[in-house]
């Protein structure tokens, strides 16, 4: 997984832009997209503010930067709930088990990394672009990763007779909105009330009637 601090790092080594995203991705998991400031950064490693410059343009720059971070902890958050997954002898259900195990490690992180997840979707300039176009992400890109693992999960139900061709086109943005508002509800919203186990069955609930949607 992507690395994730929550401490103060020191800079000890050559490698300042790497020691400043780290700072960064720290203040990013302590408090989200607000409290990612550069001058902050460089106080954490140790540097002056006009050393950091040197590495960044500016506040929206190393912004950038750690919410690439925090898409690829995304991403790593989703594999790793896939590859805890046992093998099974019949694809069909091992795809099934795939999608669901996406969706939780999806909203897991959220819920372990709130901050952190918040950066992930910031926007981090008036002027910010996407090559995100349609319901294609570019085949290269960590910060498309996550969204990558989607769409390979749903070619993998369809691939294995689970779920019908017809039902796959733009299925990637409904199963997608319904996590990522799950995922705010519980941050955000009147889910973050629920006690965790609870809070847990609506996650397990929601994530097995959306894959129950995409297979019908």
């Amino acid at each position: 997984m992507a690395s994730i601090t929550s401490g103060r790092t020191r800079y000890h080594h050559g490698d300042l832009r790497n020691a400043l995203i780290e700072a960064a991705v720290g203040l990013a998991v302590a408090g989200g997209p607000e409290r990612v400031v550069l001058r902050e950064a460089a106080r954490s490693v140790g540097v002056s503010p006009t050393a950091a410059y040197r590495h960044f343009n500016g506040q929206a720059d190393l912004l950038k930067a750690v919410k690439l971070r925090g898409q690829q902890a995304l991403a790593a958050s989703m594999t790793e709930d896939v590859r805890a997954l046992p093998k099974l002898d019949d694809p069909g259900e091992e795809a099934v088990r795939r999608a669901e195990a996406i969706g939780r490690g999806y909203v897991r992180f959220a819920i372990e990394h709130p901050g952190l997840y918040r950066t992930a979707f910031c926007r981090t300039s008036e002027a910010e672009r996407s090559d995100f176009t349609g319901l294609e992400a570019p085949e290269e890109g960590a910060e498309f990763a996550a969204f990558r693992e989607l769409t390979d999960t749903l070619d993998a139900l369809v691939a294995a007779g689970r779920m019908r061709p017809e039902n796959r086109p733009a299925a990637e943005v409904a199963a997608w909105s319904t996590v990522h508002g799950l995922s705010l509800l519980i941050l955000d919203g009147p889910l973050a009330l629920l006690p965790a186990d609870q809070r847990d069955a609506v996650v397990e609930r929601t994530i097995t009637t959306v894959v129950a949607g995409l297979i019908r």
